[in-house]
């Protein structure tokens, strides 16, 4: 089994991104293998079934931040034009970590692969 795991930080202030959406799609075969939200301290841990890995597929990590970043009270009159962080990847190894921390602010991001143990 395949973890997807994620940090989410506030790059503004320095705090965990709490309560961000959260996707994983299988391009290919056009379905959700996961839909769910970071916990309150930003952490994302999902296991992927062996079975349902298609090794050949892309996937694609939605964070939906639009709606983080209209809920800080000191950003709400603040131009924010970024909605998602999208990520797209394979995943070629069916039992592996792949940990993705992002870094976040109202319109910027980064973001990294950090193979995992």
């Amino acid at each position: 089994m395949a973890i997807i795991s994620s940090h989410t930080l506030n790059g503004s202030d320095g705090t965990h991104a709490g309560g961000i959406s959260v996707s994983l799609k299988n391009l290919n075969a056009n379905n959700y293998v996961f839909q769910t939200f970071v916990d309150n301290v930003g952490r994302l841990n999902e296991s992927v079934s062996s079975e349902i890995i298609d090794e050949n597929a892309t996937y694609e990590l939605v964070f939906g931040t639009g709606h983080y970043w209209s809920s800080q009270n000191k950003f709400k009159g603040d131009t924010k034009i970024m909605e998602e962080i999208v990520i797209r990847f394979k995943i070629l190894n069916k039992d592996s970590k792949y940990h993705f921390p992002i870094i976040l602010s109202p319109n910027s991001y980064s973001t990294w692969w950090s193979q995992g143990e």
